[in-house]
């Protein structure tokens, strides 16, 4: 996989200079051999080079023939709607990213589409749900954000039985790493690249990848017709995610696998959902179809919505923020913030409560995400214990094998007891430059410290080296102590040239006049 990430689509020898890295191609437009005749590019929303490398490289990745990226997400959700039409008929899964629901239900609906939301992780129930108009299933696994999951296989079987109904399969939490849909018989794979894909939390993009032709030239007609097209920019920036993805989604995982024990076995949490612990109800089906699983979890906190504001609030390492799937862990509450959208009603009856909790393990650390989350529970919920993070860590690696039991040191404070979960940072020690803030037990200084806290170090005199003239031309604006002349020196140690009058930086080359003429 790694391999294909990092070279799929991106062979030197396309690019007019054997680049490495694909240029990145701002050209709006192209010229042409003649009216009407142009090479393989014509206009940037139509085609662009840098776009046509990453397409590839998505192709790659996902087993499939053909990549189509959309200026977001959503732009990609909205591309596939539009190969239906007014009276078509949707199979949709009812658990989705809020984004998703709002669009089939304010915008897709309104226009003439009708839809069913079903129990997907059934698959008997999306097969009744099925109409001679259904045109399309659209299903999520794991989903958003209860991480149920559903069995693409088989709901594929059944699509497969209507020749004109199209599987979509929304493959963000998982990526093309962990899970390959078109390898399990979808038609489209989707996915939001603004999570996995990219990374990096610095591109909002999204992608579908197909195998067949005729659902691919609808597809390309759509980018070209309606506009929805990324940047060449932000194709770069996901290119270069994407040659990193098989390091950070197993870093992703293992960070995961962690936080989702440790909570498991604290008693402030109700219920843990992450499908990669044996008691998760998809368990099976996420093993059989996925190689792995990224690394999502949401929980149920002890409590309701006083006790997971005041979680949310207390982390320090997991920001608080919408988005999933970059380096940084965040963490967000999904009845406020991105299932607000749907109706309280509707939330609450598919378990989107108060006490429900998401959180998107980045590659920091791991006891430092499991010591963030130990005092935050500390912090928000008064009964019930957690265990002791390095502890735990100790004997989570220790079970996992020889491998992975590395001695466990925190970077972040782990309080002694339960009520200096909250405690401030200890005061400055005099000894410390960094002492301001500076995290207890640890060796890195709190964001909060100041580096001139240290005290500031003479610079020492040197004497000004002479030139065998008897001067130093650099000695006007001379840096202390170094030798690389101050900005504002002048080379020849002299004044200015006037205007008219030669030089080449500060001097004139023996014997001659320099072409290069000041003012």
């Amino acid at each position: 996989f790694g391999t294909l990430a990092i070279h799929a689509g991106q062979d030197p020898e396309q690019f007019p200079c054997w680049s490495v890295v694909a240029p990145i191609s701002v050209s709006t437009t192209f010229k042409q051999e003649a009216p009407g005749k142009f090479k393989e590019f014509e206009y940037s929303r139509s085609g662009n080079p840098t776009r046509k490398a990453l397409e590839a490289q998505f192709a790659g990745i996902a087993n499939g023939k053909y990549a189509f990226t959309w200026a977001s997400g959503l732009a990609g959700t909205m591309a596939v709607l539009q190969l239906l039409k007014p009276g078509d008929h949707v199979v949709a899964m009812n658990d989705l990213y809020g984004g998703s629901n709002r669009m089939f239900r304010r915008l897709a609906m309104i226009q003439g589409i009708q839809f069913d939301f079903v129990d997907a992780t059934d698959p008997t129930k999306v097969a009744a749900a099925i109409r001679p108009t259904t045109r399309l299933v659209w299903i999520e696994s794991p989903t958003n954000p209860l991480l149920q999951i559903a069995d693409i296989r088989a709901i594929a079987a059944v699509v497969r039985r209507h020749s004109n109904v199209i599987l979509a399969v929304d493959n963000t939490f998982m990526s093309a790493y962990f899970q390959r849909p078109l390898e399990l018989g979808a038609h489209i794979e989707f996915a939001s690249v603004t999570k996995y894909y990219n990374g990096h939390s610095d591109v909002v993009m999204g992608v579908t990848i197909v195998r067949d032709e005729a659902l691919a030239e609808r597809l390309k007609f759509l980018q070209f017709a309606a506009g929805y097209v990324p940047s060449p920019f932000d194709c770069f920036l996901v290119s270069r995610g994407l040659k990193t993805l098989h390091l950070r989604m197993k870093a992703h995982q293992e960070n995961a696998f962690a936080c989702a024990n440790f909570l498991q076995a604290s008693s402030k949490v109700s219920a843990v959902l992450f499908p990669g612990l044996p008691t998760h109800p998809g368990h099976a089906v996420a093993k059989a179809q996925s190689t792995g699983f990224s690394g999502m979890i949401s929980f149920r906190i002890n409590g309701g919505l006083n006790e997971a504001v005041e979680f949310l609030k207390a982390c320090k390492i997991f920001t608080l923020g919408e988005s999933l799937g970059a380096v940084e862990s965040l963490c967000e509450h999904p009845a406020i913030m991105t299932h607000a959208s749907i109706v309280k009603e509707e939330r609450e009856r598919l378990g989107i409560t108060d006490s429900l909790i998401r959180l998107s393990c980045g590659v920091e650390e791991t006891i430092d995400l499991l010591t963030d989350l130990y005092n935050a529970l500390e912090a928000s919920v008064r009964v019930g214990t957690s265990p002791n993070p390095v502890e735990f860590l100790t004997a989570f690696k220790a079970q996992q094998g020889p491998a992975a039991a590395a001695p466990v040191v925190a970077s972040v404070p782990i309080p002694a007891t339960p009520s200096k979960a909250a405690e401030a940072v200890p005061q400055s020690d005099s000894k410390n430059p960094y002492a301001r803030g500076r995290v207890p037990g640890g060796t890195m200084p709190h964001p909060s410290s100041r580096f001139e806290h240290a005290p500031a170090e003479e610079v020492p005199t040197t004497p000004t080296p002479t030139t065998p003239g008897g001067t130093n031309p650099y000695a006007r604006g001379r840096v202390p102590g170094g030798s690389m002349p101050h900005p504002s020196a002048r080379f020849d140690g002299g004044e200015s040239p006037q205007p008219g009058q030669s030089g080449q930086h500060g001097r004139n080359p023996p014997g001659g006049k320099s072409s290069f003429v000041f003012g």
